[in-house]
């Protein structure tokens, strides 16, 4: 017997449960290096930074900021729809939930940019969370793997199946918002795809007569197999994308920053500070995906430097995108007009052609959204198998998603399986609430982060961190904060459907993967 696995089972001796068995730090990195598990190492800073930046920087800066600043109604007022904070406000002020929006969220208006930069921070400090974690344990699986060295299998468990819901969902909903939006943009030019093989079968709680949405399964399918031929030629593929995004926006920045007319940006914040939560817990799907850099932890040439490097790097350039953005498109039109129909579904090219602006910086802007599209799928699907992938290799899996493929060395199995669980819903249904679904998944993955860096400095104070967040547990708890107030910002049925997936994800705990875990014997 090894000494890694003595001191993996000595872990589990000591906490007296499997439930709490923590698998030692040095116990994952063994693991990670056994040949029928080992990843290619190929990715470097830039290659990490353009990773985060392509999960960052997705549908949401063409799509979500308009939504967010015009706000949401709902016809039927219903306590579903109310915010948590507005719940909890009115319950401490009046003893009664009489005075809460019931029927929508109110506008941020112009101050969405406040909220970009209040979630910024917000991420800002999770980041250096992920970053020192990664530093010290770079293996694939992120918040799931942080969890199991610092909290517990039960932890890591609810983490990583948390994690298999922000990537899952976030990814049906951007492959269904990809095909709605090149359908319409190949409608522009004449282009004609049949409703019946491009919309979806399920939408809206009713059947829509359609029979599948191919080009929602295609765009899956298609980037499922670069993934499997190798995380170098994804990463490169990654790479041309961001840069046609980072140039369209660039030119929207420039071409719609003559457009602007100051007197758009008054009201700057028609609903106050609520509005601006209200923004920020709308908006923070896009910050979604530097985390995602840290999935790459096995497969970067030096993790302990280039991994703290992508997650920061990818946070500042996409924070001052955002910001810019949402200044210049609510400076070029006031923010009530996108509540809906087109200016809705795609704010920054229906505002540019409002305002008569070329259609050759129209198309640009088209291209840069799809391709900004096609990134975020690009990753959100690469960081879902290396969840699966560590999971299924301590056991809470079944082994087949940890299989590597003999030539690419990729987990082509988790690979085919992740592409074919996204792109069967994305061609069957429309999924309205996905975004703020994936929200409370991140924000809960974001706390157990951070308080898996307080707990490791006092546990483990001596082993070396290629990265270190400052003042802990200042930081680290500030953190815990600002998410746990972002989590506040979500509506009630957000919250029901998150408790209803992890009451699942614990039933299947339970009944197989407590007893495959590889702690399932020492805990007895």
């Amino acid at each position: 017997m090894g000494p890694t696995t003595t001191n993996s089972r000595a872990t589990a001796a000591r906490t007296g449960s499997q439930l709490l068995a923590r698998k030692s730090i040095d116990k994952l990195i063994s693991d990670s290096e056994r040949p029928e598990h080992r990843l290619k190492k190929t990715l470097g800073p830039w290659s990490l930074t353009a990773l985060g930046i392509g999960a960052i920087i997705g549908s949401g800066i063409f799509v979500l900021t308009g939504t967010a600043a015009a706000g949401e109604h709902f016809e039927v007022p219903s306590i579903l729809h109310a915010q948590v904070l507005d719940l909890i406000a009115n319950w401490l002020r009046h003893a009664s939930s009489a005075g809460a929006l019931m029927h929508g969220r109110p506008p941020a208006g112009p101050a969405i940019a406040i909220s970009f930069i209040l979630v910024a921070v917000a991420c800002s400090f999770a980041g250096l969370c992920y970053a020192e974690l990664a530093s010290m344990i770079p293996i694939a699986g992120s918040a799931y793997t942080y969890s199991y060295a610092t909290l517990g299998e039960i932890f890591a468990w609810i983490i990583g199946w948390d994690l298999i819901l922000e990537y899952a969902v976030s990814n049906v909903a951007v492959a269904v918002g990809f095909s709605g939006y090149l359908k319409a943009q190949l409608a522009a030019f004449g282009i004609i795809l049949p409703d019946h093989w491009s919309s979806a079968v399920w939408a809206s709680g009713k059947w829509t007569g359609a029979y599948f949405n191919l080009p929602a399964f295609l765009v899956v399918f298609v980037l499922t197999i670069l993934l499997v031929r190798g995380v170098r030629e994804s990463a490169e593929t990654n790479n041309i994308m961001v840069a046609v995004k980072l140039t369209a926006i660039v030119i929207f920045l420039i071409v719609g920053g003559m457009l602007v007319r100051p007197a758009n940006w008054h009201p700057f914040m028609p609903s106050g500070f609520a509005g601006v939560v209200t923004g920020g817990a709308i908006i923070f799907f896009t910050y979604i995906g530097f985390d995602s850099v840290s999935t790459a932890a096995e497969e970067s040439k030096e993790p302990q430097k280039d991994i703290p490097f992508g997650i920061i790097a990818s946070l500042i350039v996409c924070t001052i995108l955002y910001v810019g953005v949402a200044l210049v498109l609510l400076g070029m039109m006031k923010y009530t007009t996108f509540t809906e129909g087109a200016a809705a579904e795609a704010p920054v090219a229906y505002a540019l052609k409002q305002l008569g602006a070329s259609r050759v910086w129209q198309s640009v802007i088209i291209i840069g959204a799809l391709t900004g599209m096609l990134s975020s799928l690009l990753v959100f699907q690469y960081g879902q198998t290396r969840i699966w992938f560590a999971m299924s290799r301590d056991g809470l899996l079944p082994r087949v998603f940890s299989v590597v493929h003999k030539k690419f060395k990729t987990p082509h199995w988790s690979t085919w399986i992740a592409g074919f669980a996204v792109g069967i819903p994305a061609g069957v249904v429309d999924i309205g609430d996905a975004a703020d679904l994936s929200n409370i998944g991140t924000l809960f993955a974001f706390v157990l982060v951070s308080l898996g860096v307080i707990f490791l400095r006092r546990t483990q104070p001596e082993r070396p961190r290629g990265f270190r967040v400052p003042l802990v547990p200042l930081f680290p708890l500030i953190s815990v904060v600002l998410c746990g107030g972002l989590m506040t910002g979500l509506t009630v049925i957000t919250w029901i459907r998150f408790f209803v997936w992890l009451a699942i994800g614990l039933c299947i705990y339970f009944l197989w993967s407590r007893r495959h875990s590889e702690f399932a014997n020492t805990s007895r």
